[in-house]
């Protein structure tokens, strides 16, 4: 089991990772479910994830199990001297499994590497249960919100008002290290 950065050779396995976390039947095993809120059959298309994984600002890492499986990913972009994360997806049948706690220090690890140390990301509003999971790991909400972009009704047409809150984590490297 290992965490490390996704390449282009793993675009299916992640298309469908990714796209079962959030929508579809398969999601509501999960509690990472989008399907309450977005009218999609698609969290994610092959031509953005392709962009992602060939894109030098934005890091995908994967999780493999023991069978080389992807079980999780995370999305981090470099803007500046922050890292964006999103597209948090762990399979809904081994989420609380820690898997996700695996990847977001994984991410605190890879924003420390390209001198980075705020990492920040949006979050569904209505998410409140997603919203404590962040908090009880470092990430506060920074008071920012905005509604939900209209370019991302692409991958599902809103099924209520949806507003996007911003939250962040600031940390630091040790000067020991």
């Amino acid at each position: 089991m290992s965490i490390s950065k996704a390449s282009i050779s793993d675009l299916s396995e992640l298309l469908n990772l990714v796209n079962t976390t959030y929508r579809g039947e398969s999601s509501a095993k999960g509690w990472t479910s989008e399907i309450l809120l977005l009218d999609g059959e698609i969290r994610i298309d092959e031509e953005t994830l392709t962009d992602y994984l060939t894109n030098e600002a934005i890091c995908v890492l994967k999780y493999t199990d023991s069978a080389q499986q992807i079980a999780g990913c995370v999305y981090l972009e470099k803007k500046e001297e922050k890292i964006y994360l999103g597209m948090l997806a762990v399979n809904p049948e081994l989420q609380n499994s820690g898997i996700g706690r695996l990847l977001l220090q994984g991410a605190e690890n890879y924003a420390r590497q390209t001198d980075c140390h705020i990492i920040s990301m949006s979050v569904i509003e209505d998410r409140t249960e997603l919203i404590a999971y962040y908090q009880r790991r470092g990430y506060l909400l920074t008071g920012e919100k905005h509604p939900f972009p209209i370019e991302y009704y692409k991958y599902g047409k809103p099924l209520k008002e949806i507003i996007l809150v911003e939250m962040k984590k600031i940390f630091y490297c040790n000067l020991s290290e």
